[in-house]
């Protein structure tokens, strides 16, 4: 999900699985906004897919494109965490205003979004982005945990090259110990899946290319996991699996040669933007659900709402693609927020 300044190396067939993603994030927030609460174990490989392709592309790309000695490189990851951080943190204190109509913090007891920060930004239990839950975009909260730690592990791996998998290790450890004492820990689950990213991203794209060469093997693998799922519900073992699998068929759909359809020039698109295209879409969403309510159909409103998501995306990172390519100063400010 975290865009890089990198643009003569860029990897279509990655873009198109970030822009698919952010696609099929409509299609959940969608089914939540117009249908309430549903049972979404088919779709919960989405949210940690995000974090996934965020470690992937710190290997893939940053400690690809600077030295592991680079003294840029932990400032660069750094900063680019503090800034999705502080992307949450002023969206949410946007979406107070905007619900509650003054800004306050309330008390410690009411369920307001600043009643429990130790349960928003350390565990990360209730929380969500649908329009009911305590915060909104709170993948952003371990995408930039995932690009922290990263920063701090790249200058440990100037001295033992196995950081990252030790860490990732010892995480994995304490998600099965918590397991044992029935504690779970939705931000260390997912900054988990976001360092097995990063090790599955010190593969070379050739090696990448070749491992979804085989869409019989995947597409069994997919139905193995889709039945595990509707037996055992989306256990986090099955999580890691889903994710991986999902990815994968993803990415092979995505390699669509030199001269992709319109279709995959889109989503493409999207994926150079996943990150505003993640936030655009939760916007547009509730914007379609406030004004939406009034109409009397509910057929309407169903069918409108759903082609208006997509639509009006879409139409947002076009717009704000090429008004950067007009504007040095759109540019400028568009990279200050997220580049």
């Amino acid at each position: 999900m975290a865009e890089t300044a990198n643009k003569t190396n860029r990897n279509p067939a990655l873009d198109f699985t970030k822009g698919a993603l952010v696609l099929i994030m409509v299609l959940y927030h969608w089914i939540n906004y117009f249908y309430g609460p549903h049972d979404n174990r088919y779709l919960r490989f989405l949210t940690p897919s995000f974090i996934c392709i965020t470690g992937f592309l710190i290997s893939n790309i940053y400690l690809s494109k600077y030295d592991i000695s680079d003294p840029r490189l932990p400032k660069r990851l750094c900063q680019r965490g503090l800034k999705i951080l502080g992307v949450f943190l002023v969206l949410n204190i946007i979406r107070l205003l905007l619900v509650q109509g003054t800004f306050a913090l309330p008390s410690f007891s009411d369920g307001s979004p600043a009643s429990n920060l130790f349960d928003v930004y350390v565990v990360g239990s209730g929380v969500g982005g649908g329009q009911t839950k305590a915060v909104a975009f709170f993948v952003l909260i371990p995408i930039g945990y995932v690009l922290i730690l990263s920063a701090v592990l790249s200058i440990a791996s100037r001295f033992y090259r196995y950081a990252f998998h030790i860490v990732c290790l010892i995480s994995l450890l304490s998600i099965v110990v918590l397991a044992g004492y029935g504690i779970q820990s939705p931000n260390l689950e997912l900054v988990t899946i976001g360092l097995l990213g990063v090790i599955a991203g010190y593969l070379p794209r050739a090696k990448v290319d070749a491992l979804v060469q085989h869409p019989l093997l995947l597409g069994g693998a997919y139905i193995l996991y889709l039945a595990a799922i509707t037996l055992w519900n989306v256990i986090y073992p099955l999580q890691i699996i889903g994710v991986f699998l999902s990815l994968m068929i993803i990415y092979r759909v995505g390699q669509t040669g030199e001269s992709p359809g319109i279709a995959a020039r889109i989503t493409i698109l999207l994926g150079k933007y996943s990150l505003f295209g993640y936030i655009a879409q939760i916007a547009v969403l509730q914007m379609l659900h406030f004004g939406l309510k009034y109409l009397e159909s509910r057929t309407l409103i169903l069918g409108s709402s759903f082609l208006l998501a997509f639509c009006l995306t879409i139409l947002s990172v076009v717009i704000v693609d090429r008004v950067r390519a007009k504007s040095v100063v759109a540019n400028k400010m568009y990279g200050a927020v997220f580049a």
